[in-house]
């Protein structure tokens, strides 16, 4: 089986809009449908789950009336970080497979990225998509800076794919700082997390930048 969690908290305060970002829209379309639909074009057997708080979720619930969307999904409360929502959402979880967590405001993962995330995960139980560091990296340190080869550094995105059995067994773990996405969850336990391609179009939407360049995106991609 397999399953997406989809986990969407945001407040939208670097958004600057009152609107959480994973509502606001792209192409007179909520960026959280557009996620989801994403996942539906990849795989319309695979359970979805989005992972919202609780006091979003009866606007999430309007939205989908608004725009007659009918993906079926179910739905997990968000907690007080993203790694206790991860782990709410995999409460939902009953059976084994695999089951990649999403950021709800990514619209724009590619089908192939999807597919070759979960295929590899098949064997490998975690797998994380990443792409290049194309811009030249420095290091600060005491109060000075260097550069740094950026060949040694990737960009990590989502989904990050895993067994779920894995997965629920490093969420398991009590929470601590360190735990900034769900493959070092994952090493925490002394698991190797595989790379694999992802694509560069797959972006946070975050600011109002973000937004133009989500527009252009919509154009440029049809979906």
């Amino acid at each position: 089986m397999k399953y997406a969690l989809i986990v969407a908290g945001g407040k939208g305060s670097r958004m600057g809009s009152d609107l959480p970002k994973q509502f606001l829209p792209i192409g007179g379309k909520p960026v959280l449908m557009r996620t989801l639909e994403a996942f539906y074009r990849y795989d319309a057997e695979m359970r979805l789950i989005v992972v919202l708080p609780r006091s979003q979720q009866a606007y999430w619930s309007e939205l989908c009336g608004k725009h007659c969307f009918a993906l079926p999904h179910r739905v997990a409360d968000g907690g007080e970080s993203r790694f206790h929502s991860v782990r709410n959402g995999l409460a939902l979880i009953r059976t084994s497979g695999l089951v990649g967590v999403h950021d709800g405001v990514r619209p724009f993962v590619s089908s192939e990225v999807i597919a070759r995330c979960y295929e590899e995960a098949a064997g490998k139980r975690a797998v994380i998509p990443v792409i290049d560091v194309v811009e030249t990296v420095r290091q600060i340190e005491g109060g000075r800076s260097r550069t740094v080869p950026r060949d040694e550094y990737k960009l990590v995105q989502t989904p990050q794919v895993f067994d779920v059995d894995l997965l629920k067994e490093a969420y398991s773990q009590p929470y601590t700082s360190a735990f900034t996405d769900d493959a070092s969850v994952v090493e925490a336990l002394g698991v190797p997390v595989h790379l694999t391609a992802g694509n560069r179009e797959n972006i946070k939407i975050t600011t109002p930048f973000d937004l133009k360049v989500a527009a252009a995106l919509l154009d440029s991609c049809s979906i």
